[in-house]
């Protein structure tokens, strides 16, 4: 009776661990995982993808390019009327010749009106003149001005005194005068070291000249307008100037 107690527990496990095994999952080690990824991507296909063919569309006429025209108008302060009637054949001139636009200045308005029309070829042609004829308003010479016609990289920025510094009355009046400094000094050498040129009309100042060169000549008068003795703003300038010049 004991020996038939004792063998029945042992049979009993030898089944529960025979029904754990049957249980368990065989699961893939990473080794064989990554071996199989790097079969299935050697027999990928790797030819190139099929190139789409672009659309060929027919060229544009002129007359749709071109589209209707286009009309600027430059208001003139009371003060600019005179130069603006000694100088109208210079500023005239290149307009209708080499942008072939149409020009004229209305008495009513007191605008300079600036049109296309249908021989006007290049698109940027009615820019180039509103930005030639504004530059003049504002009191640059129409030699300098007439440079925004002829090249491409030349740019015309504007700002107060006031915007770099709040200044009144006499403090404002010394700004002024060192940004022009004795006899236009100060201004004409900011001008032949950055390559601009600079109108001081009351307390606007007026820049013209290429991106870098109006950002040495801005940079420049704001230190004036800081209180930045001129000696050393010219000191300064030429550093910046020889800098830039090394790079070209």
């Amino acid at each position: 009776m004991d020996t038939d107690i004792d063998t029945v527990p042992g049979a009993s496990t030898s089944t529960e661990n025979k029904d754990n095994t049957d249980s368990f999952i065989k699961v893939k080690s990473k080794r064989s995982q990554k071996r199989k990824r790097e079969q299935d991507g050697v027999d990928m296909d790797t030819g190139e993808p099929v190139r789409a063919k672009r659309p060929q569309f027919p060229p544009i006429s002129s007359d749709h390019l071109r589209g209707p025209n286009e009309m600027r108008k430059i208001p003139v302060p009371a003060h600019r009327y005179t130069p603006l009637k000694e100088n109208w054949l210079k500023i005239f001139t290149p307009i209708v010749e080499n942008l072939h636009l149409q020009i004229r200045f209305n008495l009513k308005t007191r605008n300079v009106e600036i049109k296309t029309c249908k021989e006007t070829q290049d698109i940027s042609a009615l820019t180039k003149a509103t930005d030639f004829v504004k530059a003049f308003i504002l009191g640059f010479q129409v030699e300098d001005a007439l440079a925004l016609i002829r090249l491409d990289e030349l740019f015309l920025e504007s700002f107060d005194v006031t915007d770099v510094k709040p200044l009144k009355g006499d403090h404002l009046s010394r700004a002024i005068g060192r940004i022009a400094g004795k006899g236009g000094k100060t201004k004409f050498t900011i001008e032949n070291v950055t390559k601009t040129r600079i109108v001081l009309a009351d307390t606007k100042v007026h820049i013209l000249g290429s991106f870098q060169n109006i950002k040495m000549a801005r940079t420049a008068i704001c230190n004036l307008i800081l209180g930045s003795p001129p000696s050393k703003v010219y000191g300064n300038i030429r550093v910046v100037a020889s800098r830039a010049a090394e790079r070209f």
